[in-house]
């Protein structure tokens, strides 16, 4: 083996200096030849350690157990040097005792007999022999280190993780992978590993212990340097070195893997890959970091080559160093040092811009002792006041509350600290606005009230001082914007990059990436449905953020509103189908139709979904399993889950309303549409459209929709219907005000949207083009057009609906249920709305 080894790493060493490998070829040849050596080694003492003791069994399962060998560091991530140590763990499935086959067999205990095992393969790799060694063996990494058994179960591992697993120990298990041992006990272990290693939520706080690690092992180099100055260059720990890099790497694995699978992988140079492909680092920086780390690695491998040492620094001796400047193709020591500066300078502004430690100088401000006492008001107040406050008194008494109530004094003392900091902080924001001090201050310290024990939002905002500048943006220009952050404080990640949260929506994209992570978590139906929210919260806050910052107009906002709920109904139909059991064919011939708001593609923040189910199945089964697929989709959308609910759902504009069945086949909703429909259905089927799922049927409706809308109808016997359930509808709103209701009142938008539907069911006979859903305003105009009102009020119409809209929308931003304005302010709206009403309806 030691023969073999030198002929492996010989022959790559030539390729390498000779220009025909590069580093993937160098470090995932020397990782997979340490698999084989530790595959190897261990196949043949596993037979004479049975041959002894008899088979390891389980002594709950029964099962043959086997040694599994967790590679770690760089081998677990297949980046081997060609002289590194390998760092191993060794783990079984489960205690009990060998069988033995034989008198001469002495029975051993599971533990024993692996710990034996262990200490035989460890000699067999690392012993040094007149053809060398294969490779020096580092087992420090196992639970408890040194001190710690050589071996540990499954269960003494998941023990361990519990109650004494450190944080520096999640960095180190993000790379442990499996070189031996069966894949089911593999995948035990796994599921035992990533709770440890990967938070469920976004974990900002390890940013604060990785930097400390750091701070660690450069305080060590410093040291080793100042001690030996000879050996000040080190490519990997040294600053902008290797290290660094992947840190930066395994940070974001840290803070995010526990919710993307995709950021889980082992090899530093993959996790770079995925962190450009997701967007979570620029592609530009990514491809300069790639390249920093190939140039620090093949310079590290030229150090190592030269005495087949573990060494990451350079040599005392001058010609030692013009070895290794010509072996990385220099004239010069001074040119490789020249070549060399730039990337790790790079590399040391990268890390800085992610660990810089943010805290360095506290802003003047409230200290915790004045909050604290009671005595302290007149300090607070005139502290305020020289920020540029005006309602002190309320403020001073809120934040005294604040800081005493039970919640925030049951923090520890490090959580308090940095509550205070942002509060602090945010004072001196909060203080520059010439308008909407205190609600923004009230808003604030509900949200912190809020997330005042998730220790990872602390440290996100403390980490990230531009987030805390966007959530006070948001808090002071909408309180439904400040309650909706406060109920899903997880989208503060999305504050981070200004520019991904400006960008308009890519929808394939999208819907690409919601795919994958509902396949990701296949069968978890748990997860899928946190999946759903998570997404969906996620763009919608983006297109909030555009929303409050003037970037998107009430219309485009409400188009965007309504995609995204397409496809995410798509996407639970989808998935919820999977869960049936009965299912009778891959794909559901089922298809939902939406109306109202989603259906006009005039959806806002908080709408429900009114939908209706229709299918085209001849199956026997049919029926019933697309009642359960529609139940079981209504439970998805409504439960509330750690991340809320998705939407609420209205499925009372279904054929025969409560009464009727929760599915209808295509046919029956035709026989009913036409024979037994009222009027008010037909009125709710101008704003209908296919939404998602079986896109035959999607056919099969518009041609149903069409040939409904398009029925010759007595005029005066239509006018009477409508205002007849124009007036069911006003009883049912009474404004006892004197303010004008946006919606409910005469000459606001309901009369506006019974206006258009008259007149398609009035004139579709006729022009079948009003049977197009393109919204309120489009069609109002397209009616001005043919001529069928004036169309001067048509375009007057139109654009009170959108006032209407736009004041209705922001009303709603600041939190009131009902949008209500002054007369005075939509006076002359009002009147052309009134006048074309009165045109049409006047003799009723």
């Amino acid at each position: 083996m030691r023969r073999l080894r030198n002929l492996v790493i010989s022959t790559l060493i030539a390729r390498d200096l000779n220009g025909d490998a590069d580093l993937d070829e160098v470090v995932t040849t020397v990782s997979d030849f340490a698999d084989f050596v530790v595959r190897t080694h261990l196949q043949a003492l596993m037979q004479d350690m049975v041959t002894l003791h008899g088979q390891p069994i389980g002594e709950e399962s029964g099962e043959e157990q086997d040694l599994i060998v967790l590679g770690m560091g760089k081998l677990g991530g297949r980046e081997l040097n060609v002289s590194s140590d390998i760092d191993l763990i060794f783990c079984y499935s489960e205690d009990g005792e060998t069988r033995t086959d034989t008198d001469q067999q002495r029975s051993l205990s599971n533990h024993e007999f692996f710990s034996r095992l262990g200490k035989k393969l460890i000699a067999a790799i690392s012993e040094i022999t007149a053809d060398g060694f294969s490779f020096r063996v580092d087992m420090a990494l196992r639970p408890n280190g040194a001190s710690g058994p050589l071996v540990a179960s499954f269960a003494m591992v998941e023990e361990y993780f519990l109650i004494q697993g450190r944080e520096w120990e999640r960095y180190a298990w993000v790379k442990a992978r499996a070189v031996t041992g069966k894949p089911g006990h593999i995948a035990v272990l796994e599921k035992i590993i990533h709770p440890f290693i990967y938070r469920r939520y976004l974990d900002y706080g390890v940013i604060d212990s990785l930097r400390s690690m750091h701070a660690q092992i450069r305080a060590e180099v410093i040291r080793q340097e100042t001690r030996h100055p000879e050996r000040s260059n080190n490519v990997k720990l040294g600053r902008g070195g290797i290290r660094e890099i992947e840190f930066l790497s395994q940070v974001f694995q840290l803070i995010r893997g526990g919710r993307e699978i995709a950021l889980r992988d082992r090899s530093t140079r993959t996790t770079l890959h995925t962190l450009a492909a997701k967007g979570i680092l620029e592609p530009a920086i990514v491809t300069k970091l790639l390249n920093a780390y190939t140039f620090l690695r093949n310079v590290e491998h030229r150090l190592q080559y030269l005495d087949d040492a573990q060494t990451h620094t350079f040599p005392a001796r001058e010609e030692d160093q013009k070895i290794i400047a010509q072996m990385m193709n220099c004239t010069s020591t001074e040119e490789l040092l020249a070549q060399l500066a730039p990337y790790r300078q790079f590399v040391a502004e990268q890390f800085d811009a992610i660990f810089k430690d943010k805290k360095e100088r506290e802003p003047d401000g409230i200290s915790a002792a004045t909050l604290s006492d009671q005595d302290a008001y007149e300090v607070i107040e005139a502290y305020l006041i020289s920020l540029g406050f005006k309602e002190t008194q309320e403020i001073v008494h809120r934040l005294i509350s604040f800081w005493q109530s039970s919640r925030i004094q049951s923090l520890s003392e490090a959580s308090r600290n940095k509550m205070l900091s942002l509060i602090n902080s945010a004072l001196n924001m909060i203080a520059r606005q010439t308008e909407g001090q205190l609600p923004t201050l009230h808003r604030l310290l509900d949200f912190m009230e809020a997330i005042a024990r998730r220790a990872a939002y602390l440290a996100l905002l403390t980490e990230y001082p531009h987030a805390l500048q966007r959530v006070l943006r948001m808090m002071s220009a909408s309180d439904w914007a400040a309650k909706f952050l406060t109920r899903h404080p997880i989208l503060l990640d999305e504050l981070l990059d200004e520019s991904s949260l400006h960008q308009l929506p890519d929808w394939q994209a999208f819907t690409n990436d919601l795919q994958q992570q509902l396949e990701q978590h296949h069968g978890d139906t748990e997860r899928q449905m946190e999946t759903l929210r998570e997404m969906h919260h996620a763009l919608l806050f983006r297109l909030l953020a555009q929303d409050l910052e003037g970037k998107i107009s009430v219309e485009h906002l409400a188009d965007a509103l309504s995609q995204l709920a397409d496809i995410m109904v798509e996407a639970t139909i989808q998935a919820v189908w999977e869960t049936i059991a009965t299912r009778h064919c891959d794909r559901p011939k089922f298809a939902v139709i939406a109306y109202g708001k989603l259906g006009g593609k005039e959806l806002g923040y908080a709408s429900d979904l009114d939908v209706i189910f229709l299918y085209d199945d001849d199956h026997q089964d049919a029926p019933a399993s697309y009642a359960k697929l529609a139940q079981r989709f209504i439970t998805w959308m409504t439960s509330h889950t750690p991340a809320g609910i998705l939407f609420d759902i209205d499925i009372a504009l279904r054929p025969d309303g409560a009464s009727g069945l929760m599915v209808s086949s295509i046919s029956a909703f035709a026989r009913y549409q036409e024979k037994s429909a009222w009027l008010w259905e037909h009125q709710a089927l101008t704003r209908a459209r296919f939404c998602a799922g079986d896109t035959t049927i999607a056919t099969q409706f518009d041609q149903i929709r069409e040939q409904v809308l398009r029925q010759q109808r007595d005029p005066e016997k239509l006018r009477m219907e409508v205002i007849s359930m124009r007036k069911k509808m006003s009883d049912a709103h009474p404004n006892r005000t004197e303010l004008f209701d946006l919606k409910h009142d005469s000459g606001g938008m309901i009369d506006i949207e019974f206006i258009v539907q008259f007149l398609i069911l009035q004139h579709a006979h006729h022009y079948p083009e009003l049977t197009e859903n393109i919204g309120n305003i489009a069609l109002l105009k397209r009616c001005g057009e043919l001529r069928l009102i004036d169309h001067k009020m048509a375009n007057e119409t139109a654009n009170a609906y959108r006032l209407f809209r736009k004041l209705q929308h922001n009303i709603r931003l600041q939190g009131e249920e009902r949008a209500r304005v002054t007369r005075e302010k939509i006076a002359s709206e009002l009147l052309a709305t009134r006048t074309l009403w009165n045109s049409l309806f006047a003799n009723g």
